[in-house]
């Protein structure tokens, strides 16, 4: 069992540092959004409800440039448009324009969208009641053609789409579209979408996309559906049992000609591959460390169950493990090179050839004593690939099981990249702060990177390649 350590060493990101940092990405400006999921607080409580989004340079790292109070005016417009405040930001991502950002809150069910340029709040919508009449929103992805975001409802057990037109601002939550995994619900073999045998517990975790109108959706005890998410209800095109693909994966990366299921919100988005992972974190699943990769295309209701056939990249069932997020490399001829899958419960990054699907190095978070127990949340790669950044959990984890999503040192990890890919060391962290009574209360989860419009021709370049794709 991993152990819980209340200190730990926080660096100071040197001058040297700084100026390479800018240096290297005077070409290619963004923003890392990094997001505490406790509460707001008056300084001597938490008020039970808002959080924080730190916003960082690639200027200038040594502290955020903004931060947003989620208590403040997101937390005054969700009880305007639903009645009820936004508890929890848990998963924050962006369109593929990186025009717009959107927060999904997990305890309280809602999403909220951002525009990025001046961070204002536009809506808030709220997922339904489901499952025993609970709802939460895990996480809301744009899909592949951005005209949708689709959202997992985890406790409701259902999915949720909302319709989107990111140039008018015009957005709807489309209530006839939901997917709905329980009950009296049936896969296209006439199989129960919920099966004790098949599928034991349907909560949906991440809703990645895959080519349009593809949605891969992973699920808390095992299995998967591939959803049609353009039709109205929503349609499965693919069905999984828990034998093919295991438990609580949690997004998904496209490169290539595959999918592998885990979760990268990565700058590069979809082509014709994916990577699916599935990993630990809840108390009747603690440990897993699996990575698979499916193709993107061959996906159709009449298919036999678990087709296309997933091909296992990795599998450590030997130790105490966390599959969670992930990331994808690419060369300097925009070629995918290397797979990262973090690892909470060890607090290193698996390295995966992209090319050869073999295990080729561990990046150990620990290397550098920066922290005893780092524990790496989410990831985000910078469009030059020369820098990486990991949301660092901290001693009050408000998600996942505590044996595996305390860390030691809350903040935004900060990672020197490699060989394109095939190493990084961690090279500084910088601390986020939420102090109730001199107790840092902060959980930093979510991250995502946000390119904006100046003096980045590489990153967009390649972003009009993938969107004359599609």
């Amino acid at each position: 069992m991993k152990s819980v350590v209340c200190s730990g060493v926080i660096a100071v990101l040197t001058a040297a540092f700084i100026a390479l940092i800018r240096s290297t990405s005077a070409s290619c400006n963004y923003e890392i959004w990094i997001v505490d999921q406790a509460d707001s607080n008056n300084g001597t409580a938490l008020v039970g409800y808002g959080g924080y989004i730190y916003i960082f340079q690639s200027r200038d790292l040594k502290k955020a440039h903004e931060i947003i109070d989620l208590g403040g005016e997101v937390s005054r417009l969700c009880f305007q448009q639903t009645g009820s405040y936004p508890v929890r930001p848990h998963m924050l991502l962006f369109n593929l324009a990186h025009s717009h950002a959107v927060l999904a809150f997990v305890a309280s069910g809602h999403v909220v969208i951002f525009r990025s340029a001046d961070r204002q709040p536009l809506a808030c919508f709220r997922t339904t009641p489901g499952f025993n009449g609970l709802r939460q929103a895990h996480a809301g992805f744009t899909m592949g053609d951005d005209k949708y975001i689709v959202v997992a409802n985890q406790n409701g057990k259902k999915v949720e789409r909302i319709n989107v037109d990111w140039e008018n601002e015009v957005f709807e939550h489309d209530m006839n579209a939901t997917f709905t995994m329980y009950g009296n619900c049936t896969t296209p073999n006439n199989a129960p979408c919920e099966d004790p045998v098949l599928r034991p517990d349907n909560a949906p975790i991440c809703t990645p996309p895959g080519n349009p109108p593809l949605a891969f959706i992973t699920l808390r005890g095992g299995g998967m559906f591939v959803l049609d998410y353009t039709k109205t209800p929503m349609q499965v095109v693919a069905e999984y049992d828990k034998n093919h693909i295991g438990a609580n994966g949690c997004g998904g990366v496209a490169a290539g000609n595959y999918i592998t299921v885990t979760f990268v919100p990565a700058v590069h988005t979809p082509c014709r591959c994916r990577y699916i992972n599935s990993g630990g974190g809840t108390p009747n699943n603690l440990y897993e460390f699996k990575v698979y990769k499916l193709p993107q295309t061959g996906y159709a209701a009449g298919n036999p169950p678990n087709t296309p056939v997933p091909k296992v990249v990795a599998d450590d069932s030997t130790g105490e493990r966390d599959a969670h997020y992930a990331g994808v490399t690419y060369n300097q001829k925009i070629k995918a090179s290397y797979f990262w899958q973090p690892d909470r419960a060890q607090s290193v990054i698996d390295v995966f050839s992209f090319k050869s699907d073999k295990f080729v190095n561990r990046i150990d978070l620990k290397a550098t004593n920066l922290s005893t127990d780092p524990t790496p949340d989410a990831l985000a790669i910078s469009p030059l690939m020369d820098y990486a950044f990991v949301s660092l959990r901290g001693l009050y984890p408000m998600s996942a099981d505590p044996h595996v999503s305390t860390g030691s040192s809350p903040g935004l990890g900060i990672l020197r990249v490699i060989h394109s890919g095939r190493s990084a060391q961690l090279k500084a962290i910088v601390p986020i702060e939420n102090l109730v009574n001199g107790t840092n209360r902060a959980d930093p989860h979510a991250l995502g990177l946000y390119v904006t419009r100046a003096n980045c021709p590489e990153a967009y370049g390649f972003r009009r390649q993938l969107r004359g794709r599609s």
